[in-house]
């Protein structure tokens, strides 16, 4: 059976879908990432992640149903690199608004979004807030994966905690995913090793944020180290992507249905 929402048929889906339905969103982006890795990367992985999740989740008894992948988001931090197509705020802001909408007027009430993007993260937490107000949803945003830079060890990069973005796992994943739509004899490391003496200011989790362009750390678009990623790698990261998701989507089930 599909798991794919756009698969039923109109007149089936009041029947089909209940109010413990899960509807899951994947949210990518069609942005720049480096010499070395396609236009789609973020899209890439948010979809192969949500499908074999979807599929997973279902297979133990979640009633899970899946959208079409939205992959034009907000991707302004990249807008100088010719290829990224990007919405602003308000606009993505009312995209994915006008989205709850149309969810509410299904049974279902509870949609989650699987986030292939960090540009998304900020907005989808004030989405969030939105649809349950606004249309009495329960929305919950989870990653596609939980981001990790290259440590150093096991053939892996050091990327000192900063690889964001076309990077070791990026690149490990899109190597698994689709290993035809990577150039390594393009890859060339570049980590902004000037923020390694800060204590609360960067990335992946550290606590004071900032506003930055992708070209803020040279011309090539890449915060990260690409050079030692590998399919093997790629497969571990998505295995335990998959795993993540599924596990939150069984906390998504069990969370109480609340009034509108």
């Amino acid at each position: 059976m599909s798991r794919l929402l756009a698969d039923l048929p109109g007149s089936r889906v009041a029947t089909t879908l209940t109010e413990r339905s899960i509807i899951v969103q994947p949210v990518g982006a069609i942005e720049h990432h480096g010499p070395h890795l396609p236009l789609r990367t973020d899209a890439l992985v948010a979809e192969a992640v949500t499908t074999a999740a979807v599929t997973r989740a279902a297979e133990q008894g979640l009633d899970v149903w899946q959208l079409p992948t939205l992959s034009m988001t907000k991707s302004d931090e990249h807008a100088w690199a010719p290829g990224t197509l990007w919405l602003s705020a308000d606009t993505l802001l009312d995209v994915l608004r006008d989205l709850g909408r149309s969810i509410a007027a299904t049974p279902a009430k509870k949609i989650v979004f699987v986030n292939g993007h960090g540009g998304n993260i900020a907005l989808l937490q004030v989405v969030n807030r939105e649809l349950r107000r606004r249309y009495g949803l329960q929305p919950f945003t989870m990653p596609a994966g939980i981001q990790r830079a290259g440590g150093g060890a096991d053939g892996q990069p050091d990327e000192h905690g900063f690889g964001i973005h076309a990077g070791w796992a990026e690149t490990s994943l899109v190597l698994h995913l689709a290993p035809d739509l990577v150039h390594p004899a393009e890859y060339a490391r570049n980590v902004p090793e000037t923020l390694e003496d800060f204590r609360h200011l960067g990335f992946n989790g550290r606590p004071v944020t900032f506003g930055w362009l992708s070209s803020d750390f040279g011309p090539s678009g890449v915060i990260g180290d690409p050079t030692g990623a590998s399919a093997e790698a790629g497969a571990h990261l998505f295995e335990e992507g998959v795993g993540f998701v599924v596990e939150a989507l069984g906390e998504v089930d069990r969370y109480p249905l609340l009034p509108a």
